[in-house]
């Protein structure tokens, strides 16, 4: 890549599209399956009565070691929506052409989750104010906090943009810091605070999701362009393992050590889950850096990559499908079973979501 003289890379001649990160479209759909994995098996993780049992600590290091990758999302997101290149024509574009791509998925997938699976398939009994509570926490089904948690970046991210476009990476990396710091600190003083008899949870609603999630958001432009050694890159990849194997041994022995898991939290905020996760990111843009990769294969990436997001949308439904045609998956209690269903609601959820891309206005929602 050229460079100005002071070495940092030019941008690409007018015109030119800058070179795909494959090494980031790779972490994305590495990312998706983990959280499809923290789904599935989590129904085994759920029961009490499995808790200890050799089953229950294989789905548990399955879960909890896939805890990284909603952190990992949002940095990936952040790597791309906090790039000057798309602000250039002010914030009132860049919302018109984000909000396009999420408000329609926000809307139908809430419908469908609501009246197709709580209402329909479960058989719900969905009073006014029980809805208007779901909607206003985004507590509508599992996973669509997320929703919710990236429009609200979405909001902020032409400020921060413009914040950090003439501040170099120095600015970047310090302000990513500075809000890792302070989430890490927020998720650790309710725990602190109720040893002390105090009960004083942070409280996430629809629309302050996002807060806990802007280092994440800040990091993934600011370590976009790191670039490890190779052994650099192994050290940091086995780092991110032993700081997740700690989080599943913490997470099994909870009960045992109170003043361990509230002081430092076994979730995607907590201090340990956080370091594995930029250690993880940092891995994929050293990798990002030396892949090289063929056009059929580099076209399979691209698109499995761009599937993940309908994969998220989807793979939820899937399962409530087959947990209610299939009664040992409803059951959550054998690891044989839970195992072949995850392989089966990814594989599935991957060829809806590559499907629907390929069909006029149901695209829009996946």
């Amino acid at each position: 890549m050229p460079q100005h003289q002071d070495g940092q890379p030019a941008p690409p001649p007018t015109g030119q599209r800058p070179a795909r990160e494959y090494g980031l479209d790779l972490l994305r759909v590495i990312a998706i399956c983990g959280v499809v994995a923290i789904h599935v098996f989590g129904i085994i993780v759920g029961k009490d009565d499995l808790r200890g049992s050799t089953q229950w600590w294989i789905a548990t290091a399955i879960d909890i070691g896939a805890i990284w990758a909603v952190p990992v999302f949002v940095m990936i997101s952040g790597a791309f929506v906090l790039d000057p290149r798309a602000h250039r024509a002010g914030p009132a574009a860049f919302y018109r052409k984000r909000f396009a791509r999420i408000l329609p998925a926000m809307i139908v997938w809430h419908l469908v989750y609501l009246l197709l699976v709580r209402l329909i398939m479960r058989g719900e009994d969905l009073r006014p104010l029980l809805l208007g509570r779901m909607l206003l926490d985004s507590t509508v089904f599992t996973a669509l906090y997320f929703l919710w948690l990236i429009a609200g970046l979405y909001v902020i991210a032409p400020v921060l943009a413009a914040f950090l476009a003439d501040g170099g990476v120095l600015r970047a990396r310090v302000t990513a810091a500075v809000a890792l710091g302070w989430t890490t600190v927020a998720y650790m003083l309710p725990g602190l605070a109720l040893l002390g008899g105090l009960s004083r949870p942070n409280i996430l609603t629809s629309w302050n999701r996002w807060w806990p999630f802007v280092g994440f958001f800040l990091a993934g432009w600011a370590l976009r362009k790191v670039v490890l050694s190779r052994r650099g890159t192994i050290l940091a990849l086995l780092a991110a393992a032993v700081l997740l194997l700690e989080s599943v041994w913490q997470y099994g022995v909870a009960p045992s050590h109170r003043l361990l898991q509230m002081t430092f939290p076994v979730m995607a905020n907590g201090a340990l889950v956080m370091i594995a996760a930029l250690l993880i990111f940092v891995a994929a843009t050293s990798i990002n850096a030396r892949m090289r990769i063929g056009p059929r294969s580099a076209g399979l990436l691209v698109r499995l990559s761009d599937a993940s997001f309908g994969v998220f949308l989807v793979h939820l439904l899937v399962f409530e499908v087959l947990r209610l045609l299939i009664p040992a998956v409803a059951e959550g209690r054998s690891l044989a079973v839970i195992s072949g269903t995850y392989l089966v609601v990814l594989l599935t959820s991957f060829a809806i979501s590559t499907g629907a891309a390929r069909i006029p206005y149901l695209r829009t929602v996946f």
